[in-house]
Formats: C-alpha cells, structure tokens, sequence
C-alpha cells in the first residue's frame, strides 16, 4: 500500500509498515534500549492496535522487535514510580484511595496487549532473542507464535516482586499445554529456552535464524490475507469466545454469528475459487 495510507501510524515506540498488500508489521522500536517498554510505549500500542482493528487495508499482522532482542520488558527506569506502587501525587491520601488509583493505572497498562486480541486480525509474534517479563506478556496476547532456536524467555515479575498483571497469568493457562511446567516457570522465574517454550505450548515454530522465521512468517501471513477477511476475523472472533464459554453457549454463538455473515459474497467466491481451481479476490473489510 502507499505511504499515505500509514501515515496515521506515526509513533515513537513503534514502526509499521506495510511489507506487502494486507498485511501490516508492527515493529518495537527501541533496539538501543532492549526494546524496553517506556511509558509512550505503553500509549502508543493501544493506539496502533486500535486503528488497525478498524484498516481496511490490514488483514493480519506481523509483531516483531528491532535488533537483536525482542524485548527486555518494562522499562524500569522510565516506570520506576509505577513499579514501587507509587502515584504522582498521592502522598496525602489514604490507603483505599491510592489503591483505586493504583488499579486505574494497572487497568490502563492491561489494555496495552489486551487490545491485541481485541484487534480482530490475526497477530503473529515472531520472537528473536530475548523476550521476557512485559515481552512475554505482550506475546501471550498474540494468536500464533513464532521464534527463532537462539530465543530465550523469562516471567521476570516475580524476581521483581510482584504477580505478573498484564497478561502472562491470564492468557498462558488458557493458551499453553503444560500446566506444571507453566507454574514452575511462574513461580521460579526461571529462565528457559526454545526448546523449553514449544513444550509448554508457548510457540508452533522453531527456525534457525531470523531470516528464516521473518520468510516463514511473512508466507504465513500471505496465506491468511489471502483468505476471506470476514472469514479470518469471525474465526478469531469465535476461538476467542469458545475459549472462555462453555460448547453449548459457542454453539448459539456462532449460530448467531454466521447467520448474518453467511450472506456475504465471500462465500460464493471462495466456493467458485475453489471449483475453479483459481484465486479469489475480496473485497476489503
């Protein structure tokens, strides 16, 4: 796509680009600094991932960190108030109204990667060196994870003191295979491996390098935004749903669902496309 068309993706924390038609790469861009997670950090993802969800011209998105590292989680320097359970200018009040205070701000820093799997495009991370504590959290929102064989994690919050509150703690027991592993990693803070991460349940996919993850990623995200967009976003939509709901509850779901979205024209498409052993063209949603 034009430029143009990313010009409202203009933050300081992030790059995006569009490396090829429908698809979108968010890139964590503070490679000099680990790509630790500054406050504008923390502001800007919602914002991107906000506009993304309504893009037309994004069908899936691409996570990724610049340099070396994909990221050394929470910038502590930059957070370091936020981190002692202090409040600007809640010295004079009590104990109840810091706490309300306190939770606002926790609630705020939540919606940061909790947007991610509010964005009804497919995300993929694809993880290059280390990915720990808000980086880990930040994947664990994420619907398919990538890394490469040198990728290492870490859920650091508890070496910090505190019970990780952005995402590790809500998603991966939802997401991952291996609950003993899972607290024992949790609990230790451990560091462990690629090897380790795909046995959880963490990531589908080891490569070599990051060249070779970043080919395997972007013929992947080929291959969905190639699909039909109202097809990719119900689907999200639905995993999501069925993953908190009992069967019963997703059965009417979906059944409400694809009520109105087996009208689309999409389907005619894909069904001619395929009988015709051709490619089908969608329109942008």
């Amino acid at each position: 796509m034009s430029s143009g068309g990313l010009s409202k993706y203009n933050f300081e924390s992030l790059a995006v680009t569009s490396p090829q038609e429908f698809i979108y790469k968010v890139e964590v861009n503070r490679p000099e600094k680990r790509n630790a997670m500054n406050k504008t950090f923390w502001r800007e993802m919602v914002e991107c991932f906000n506009t993304i969800a309504t893009d037309e011209d994004c069908r899936v998105v691409l996570l990724t960190g610049a340099g070396k590292t994909f990221s050394a989680g929470i910038d502590l320097q930059d957070n370091a108030e936020l981190m002692q359970g202090a409040i600007p200018g809640s010295t004079d009040l009590d104990v109840s109204r810091i706490a309300y205070k306190l939770r606002s701000k926790i609630k705020e820093y939540q919606e940061s990667f909790f947007v991610i799997e509010k964005c009804p495009k497919p995300v993929i991370a694809a993880v290059q060196g280390a990915c720990l504590g808000g980086g880990l959290c930040m994947i664990s929102g994420c619907d398919i994870r990538l890394c490469t064989e040198d990728a290492w994690f870490q859920i650091k919050e508890t070496d910090l003191g505190l019970a990780a509150d952005v995402g590790v703690l809500q998603w991966l027991p939802k997401k991952t295979s291996n609950d003993s592993l899972l607290r024992e990693l949790c609990f230790t803070a451990r560091k462990f491996d690629s090897s380790e991460a795909k046995e959880l349940g963490l990531i589908s996919r080891l490569y070599p390098d990051q060249e070779a993850m970043m080919g395997s990623a972007m013929e992947l995200a080929a291959t969905i935004a190639s699909k039909s967009p109202v097809a990719m976003q119900g689907t999200k939509v639905n995993l999501n749903y069925s993953r908190d709901h009992t069967v019963a509850e997703s059965f009417e779901y979906i059944a409400t669902w694809n009520a109105a979205h087996l009208q689309t024209e999409d389907l005619a498409k894909a069904v001619m496309a395929s009988m015709t052993k051709s490619k089908a063209e969608f329109s942008k949603l």
